[in-house]
């Protein structure tokens, strides 16, 4: 077991300590647990180090929004243990944590299995939407609907002890940690990335998993330079406690055929040249400066910068019907939104989402623009706002805007939080 400070992760170690290290990573909204029907086998050859993600297992609450954050808290970990080589398997989350390490530390990864893994995890509205949905009532919708996304309907009806305990791991979870999780795999994309993945990988999938099924195992399989695939029958999501003895021998034939010497095969990074004066901090707010400019004296095209932010306030669904309905008549008109209201002003650093959501809801109200208020209570959500805040911000407009707008913004923003807060039945 493992005390943790805010950049490392809490963790525990089994099995003979002159073995090599094996780290095992688990999925969202479980704990290290839910691989300890591997752990008598794998410790017989392995040193199994297995790890918790923040708010997970009663592990200290420091949220991490992205994937390649959550990976260098765990080399931290490892550095200020010592190890330097390991093999890694991780289901889910845990494995696109593997796979940013196979691209970022590839000297340091001996071996690599992504279990129910994907290299992009659906859309990142689904997962935006999941926050929200936790951000206002809590992780119990989400304990209600794991048994679904993570066991077969036969194992569910054949052991329900083991369908509660998985609930309960989520029940437990912090849910600030949880929604920076979801934030973390809504912006995970290495499509682009897995041809230059060149550990030895498996791709392990249940036959039955509706969440990163076979679809997505075969994505991995076609893009990662011979990867093998591993289909596992009667398993679901996390196929690791449903078919625990399948898993296993997997698990245990891939690593111990493809544990090479990294150090050799792969060259090691360059190092970065010390700096020769010390850096000294800067203010988290400063004035504004000049606009940036490139080498050539050019200020870079923000519409790059501003279609990633819509996309990401107002949510895939939303962007993509409204420039699929530009045309030639309004296409610069969009054009000029994305580059000129996105990519420029909300793109400034000088405020949060958060507080530009409630900015931007106000002046809807007060411009009497209400044909563009649902959009806007929706980004509100999806930046963070509570239905509580969203309501304390109406009836500030209320008082400075008028009571005929506030009173119009109440029933728009109301039904907008109903139709995207109420958990599915």
């Amino acid at each position: 077991m493992s005390e943790t400070p805010p950049n490392t992760l809490q963790y525990r170690f089994d099995g003979p300590e002159d073995a090599p290290v094996l780290i095992l990573g688990p999925s969202l909204g479980t704990t290290w647990h839910m691989w300890d029907r591997q752990i008598p086998e794998l410790t017989q050859h392995w040193r199994v180090f297995r790890y918790d993600f923040p708010g997970h297992g009663g592990a200290p609450a420091h949220p991490a929004t992205a994937v390649g954050e959550l990976a260098d808290r765990l080399i931290a970990t490892l550095d200020g243990l010592g190890v330097q080589r390991f093999g890694y398997a991780g289901c889910s989350l845990g494995g696109a944590i593997g796979a940013d390490l196979a691209l970022r530390h590839p000297h340091r990864v001996a071996t690599l299995a992504l279990v129910a893994s994907s290299p992009r995890f659906g859309s990142a509205d689904e997962f935006r939407q999941r926050g929200v949905m936790v951000r206002t009532n809590g992780l119990e919708p989400m304990a209600r609907t794991a048994p679904e996304r993570w066991f077969t309907p036969a194992f569910a009806a054949a052991q329900p002890a083991i369908v509660e305990w998985a609930v309960q791991m989520v029940r437990t979870t912090d849910p600030g940690c949880y929604i920076a999780a979801c934030e973390a795999l809504a912006t995970f994309d290495i499509r682009a990335d897995l041809g230059r993945i060149g550990v030895p990988t498996l791709v392990l999938v249940g036959a039955e998993d509706q969440v990163t099924g076979p679809g997505d195992a075969r994505t991995l399989v076609a893009g990662i330079p011979d990867a093998r695939l591993a289909l596992v029958p009667g398993a679901s999501h996390l196929a690791p406690v449903e078919q625990p003895a399948a898993v296993t021998d997997l698990l245990l034939t891939h690593v111990a055929a493809s544990w090479q010497d990294t150090l050799a095969a792969v060259p090691l990074p360059v190092p970065v040249p010390p700096l020769s004066a010390p850096v000294q901090p800067a203010g988290e707010l400063t004035a504004a400066g000049a606009p940036p400019e490139t080498v050539d004296g050019v200020r870079p095209d923000p519409y790059a910068k501003g279609m990633r932010i819509r996309r990401e306030v107002l949510g895939d669904a939303h962007v993509d019907a409204v420039t699929a309905a530009a045309d030639a008549f309004t296409g610069d008109f969009q054009e000029l939104v994305t580059r000129y209201a996105w990519g420029e002003v909300w793109g400034r650093e000088g405020l949060d989402r958060r507080t530009r959501s409630s900015v931007a809801l106000t002046a809807v109200v007060a411009s009497g623009h209400l044909e563009g208020l649902a959009a806007h209570v929706s980004a509100a959500l999806r930046n963070g706002l509570t239905p509580a805040e969203i309501r304390e911000v109406l009836l500030q407009t209320a008082v400075y805007c008028g009571i005929p707008a506030a009173s119009a913004a109440f029933t728009i923003a109301q039904n907008v939080i109903r139709d995207e807060t109420t958990p599915p039945v």
